[in-house]
């Protein structure tokens, strides 16, 4: 099927490109509309009891968290003094009722409840302003509104609030994304530049990462009609985005390169501009025509063999790393939600973009893709002539699996000591401090808590209702008397050990509540503030028989409440995202034993992550490096986010890694070949695609506020941890170990298997190579059983007619035309998928075409058509054999290796 896509976008590549620019047009346009769109907040549990006190206080008793909140200042003057009351007073008495609903400053009381609004100094007060309006969109517009008429002459004014505080997220998010973007281009340029050997081709990836930074915009822009969407998911959004862009788009680049020299190979074509030989200008233009018209079928068949082979690696990675992600689905959390949703979308993008864009690109350049071209690309470079099975990769894949219990034994104690940091976590809550150390916001917060009374009191917010309250009560006024059984549950919180005071804050006769604020003089996220919220939730409340209803909120119950949400979605979380990697790495591999040990090394890798974040960010060892403020305390919801991006750009490289394994064991059904041979055709690419992947996430690592930094540096330890340890060292030994259970397959199952096959498979042995079929496992009947037969020697002098064959399949005594003869040879390629094998096409002059069969078919390895004109000889080859007799009958066992390292399968006669 996507070698059908490749052919197509091929023959439409035009088309195609016309249709992409557009659809870039329109995203460009649409996408800008996303950032009039942000919400802040969003870690909060919206079902929980702290949730729903926050809401009343908001609706009917006033917000403890003013919409803005103006600190002014004098350095001669005290609040005392009359020109600074007149200067403040009539300023606020000035703000237009439409726009403003509520104004309380330090003259709207009297006595001991002005206090709180004075500095020590009493050189400073705070005027708390609610805005009107209910959505985000029209507080922003009130604030804007009102913002110069707040300054007071003669005062310094300084403005905070969740208002102001979100409009600075949503200006940070933006600053920080054109830094990254700009700090990253020419880095990202020099870098592709070098893995890839010419300018051209590195300018691909690029081209490919703007624009899935553009269809990630869009793609914000339409969840936010169906989810609010907080700022902090652009951040997120792009840096997944553009990294996994560039990271496809290598894999793609690097397939085709590879596919296109193949072909030109065996069909005699030399690279560059072969034309501009030819002295005379009528022989440069026929025979560049013919130079065309022979690479067009060419370029096509590279094209389908890159989309069959890496495009179909990069669409199960895609769909892959969107099922980690789509756990974030089942947190209630709209934070963890709309990045989910939004990050599922991304992916989307940057694959389209991998297997649609970079194709078509693919197809318009052909061979100028090598446009540019370094030294060390040419052929006669010592680089393109090194031996394929003498690379670093290839010996390491040897080392590895010829020692690998001290390589097994090393990386353990490496990530387990990574690991330990996190035992020891602190989780936190995100507030003013994750914004830069020079926000003016941030600034007006340190301010109030630094010079004011009561300053870092985060109270704990109790609200009773019930049908019971008395709507015609009010808590202060008129002397009215307060109802005993609310007095009393007043005392009852007061003595509470280390509660300092328990006051009446609020009351709404509509609902029919009130609001008591409980002060103490513990830290919000400390223990003790947590065994006294516990202990109110316990309390009960009653009248005449009649239960209240009693709910807690503030900072400290709502972090209860989202860590014990997260506790509760976490398990179903990994059963969503392990099941479906599971199947879908069943699907793709045919083993029960791979998707397994996948998911253990994923584990192994996030747990690393893990350890570094605490290490960095709750320890406070990063703090000087990235320049951020540490809390004590990582903050929970980030954490869950690292937990699903992580895994899911770990089973990225997963399948990068066992795709070309697995396609090494079909070949030769040799355990140690297979990985050292995998590793050696995808060491250097998993290993370029982490340090560009590591170039986005580092920029973005600097950026101003700290949960992207925690998020950035999380992702880049992981990144490091898995293609320095993981999949280099890691996987091989434990492929060692496993030897050929590593493929398992239960017959029960094979069946099944053959049914949801994800691989697609082309021609490998060329019409004259005679091949042995290698044995298949006893697990695998009739869907995988192959037909072998030997196909007509062709002539040495003979032009392959499908342009899709392969050099390394040929017999070492038949060099490639074309190819350097001093050039070495890796070793010959056994087809162990015979039974998809290329249609013979009737004359040289056609379009290569690919006919897939299943083996279910009965399809063997065809003759190729005697040339018109022949005359018949149905001998050819000598006279039909009879049909030899069955082998008898064996059965596999386990048989322990020799020196003690693990076991092996064997085989013996089943006399059954």
């Amino acid at each position: 099927m996507l070698s059908g896509l490749g052919r197509l976008i091929h023959r439409r590549r035009w088309t195609s490109l016309v249709l992409i620019l557009i659809m870039t047009g329109v995203a460009g346009a649409w996408g800008l509309g996303v950032f009039a769109k942000f919400k802040e907040g969003g870690f909060e549990d919206p079902d929980a009891s702290s949730t729903l006190v926050a809401k009343l206080g908001a609706t009917y008793f006033g917000s403890t968290n003013p919409d803005v909140l103006v600190l002014y200042s004098s350095d001669t003057m005290t609040v005392d003094d009359p020109r600074f009351e007149a200067s403040v007073v009539t300023t606020i008495a000035r703000l237009p009722k439409a726009r403003v609903d509520e104004i309380i400053s330090y003259w709207s009381f009297n006595g001991e409840a002005a206090r709180t609004f004075a500095s020590h100094d009493r050189h400073s007060t705070f005027v708390a302003v609610k805005l009107k309006g209910t959505e985000g969109a029209d507080k922003f517009e009130n604030y804007h509104a009102v913002k110069d008429s707040l300054a007071a002459p003669g005062l310094d004014v300084r403005y905070g609030g969740s208002v102001p505080l979100g409009e600075e997220f949503g200006q940070q998010v933006v600053a920080d994304i054109v830094r990254a973007e700009t700090i990253t281009a020419l880095p990202l340029l020099i870098l592709l530049v070098i893995l890839f050997g010419a300018v051209t081709a590195s300018v691909l990836p690029i081209i490919v990462g703007v624009f899935s930074t553009v269809g990630g915009l869009a793609v914000l822009h339409v969840v936010t009609y169906a989810a609010d969407v907080t700022s902090f998911a652009l951040e997120v959004v792009t840096m997944m985005g553009v990294g996994l862009a560039i990271d496809y788009s290598l894999f793609i680049i690097s397939r085709f390169r590879e596919e296109l020299q193949r072909g030109m190979t065996a069909e005699g074509l030399p690279p560059g501009k072969p034309w501009k030989r030819e002295r005379d200008k009528a022989a440069r233009k026929a025979a560049k025509e013919a130079h065309r018209t022979a690479l067009k079928p060419i370029r096509e068949a590279a094209l389908a063999a890159t989309m069959a082979t890496a495009g179909r690696t990069i669409m199960v990675s895609g769909v892959t790393v969107s099922a980690a992600l789509a756990g974030l689905l089942l947190f209630p959390q709209m934070f963890l939600r709309t990045i989910g949703l939004a990050g599922i979308a991304t992916v989307m993008v940057a694959v389209f973009g991998a297997t649609v864009l970079l194709p078509t690109l693919l197809a318009l350049l052909g061979p100028r893709v090598e446009g540019g071209q370094m030294w060390w690309r040419r052929p006669n470079a010592k680089r393109a002539r090194r031996d394929p099975e003498s690379g670093f990769w290839y010996r390491l894949g040897h080392s590895v699996m010829k020692h690998p219990l001290p390589y097994f034994a090393v990386v353990l104690v490496i990530l387990g000591v990574m690991f330990v940091p996190f035992l020891n976590v602190q989780f936190g809550s995100v507030d003013a401090r994750v914004l830069p150390k020079d926000s003016p916001t941030r600034a007006v917060v340190e301010t109030i808590k630094r010079d004011f009374p009561n300053g870092t009191v985060e109270p704990i917010d109790v609200v009773v209702s019930g049908d019971l309250i008395p709507r015609d009560w009010t808590p202060s006024g008129k002397g009215d008397p307060i109802p005993p059984y609310l007095e009393q549950f007043r005392k009852q919180l007061a003595s509470l050990p280390g509660v300092t005071e328990a006051q009446f804050t609020g009351y709404s006769g509509s609902y029919g509540g009130v609001r008591i604020s409980v002060t103490h003089k513990y830290e919000p996220m400390d223990r003790h503030a947590q065994d006294l919220v516990t202990e109110i939730r316990a309390m009960s409340l009653t009248k005449d028989g009649y239960p209240m209803h009693i709910d807690v909120g503030g900072s400290t119950a709502g972090q209860m409440d989202l860590m014990s949400s997260l506790m509760r979605s976490l398990p179903k979380m990994a059963l969503v995202v392990g099941v479906a990697t599971f199947l879908l790495l069943f699907m793709f591999f045919g083993s029960i034993v791979l998707p397994l040990k996948a998911i253990v090394m994923n584990v192994l890798s996030i747990g690393a992550s893990f350890g570094a974040i605490v290490w960095g960010f709750q320890y406070g060892h990063l703090a000087g490096l990235l320049d951020f403020t540490p809390t004590g305390g990582v903050e929970a919801t980030s954490m869950i986010l690292i937990l699903a991006v992580v895994f899911g750009l770990s089973m990225d490289y997963e399948v990068f890694l066992l795709s070309r394994i697995r396609e090494e064991w079909d070949l030769t059904h040799d355990n140690r070949v297979a990985v050292a041979s995998g590793m050696q055709h995808t060491g250097g690419i998993i290993t370029s695609a982490a340090l560009l992947f590591l170039l986005v996430i580092a920029a973005f690592s600097m950026a101003g506020i700290t949960v992207v930094k925690l998020i950035g540096v999380g992702m880049f330890v992981a990144v490091v941890v898995d293609a320095a340890l993981v999949r280099s060292l890691l996987v091989p030994a434990t492929m060692r170990f496993m030897g050929a259970a590593n493929w398992w397959l239960p017959g029960f199952l094979a069946g099944l298997h053959a049914r949801m096959d994800l691989r697609e498979r082309t021609v490998l042995v060329p019409d004259g190579a005679t091949v042995a079929p290698p044995r298949l496992p006893d697990e695998q009947p009739f869907p995988y059983a192959i037909d072998w037969a030997e196909s007509t020697p062709r002539p040495a002098n003979a032009v392959p007619s499908n342009g899709n064959v392969r050099p390394d399949t040929v017999e070492p005594d038949a060099p490639s035309n074309g190819a350097p003869a001093d050039v070495p040879r890796a070793r010959q390629r056994v087809d162990a998928n015979a039974a998809f094998q290329s249609d013979p096409q009737p004359n040289a002059d056609a379009s290569p075409k690919l006919v897939f069969q299943s083996a279910a078919d009965g399809a063997g390895l065809r003759r190729a058509p005697e040339p018109e004109g022949a005359p018949w000889a149905p001998w050819a080859d000598g006279p039909p054999q009879p049909v030899p007799r069955p082998a008898p009958r064996r059965r596999r066992v386990i048989v322990p290796n020799a020196d003690g390292s693990g076991w092996h399968w064997g085989e013996e006669e089943d006399s059954s």
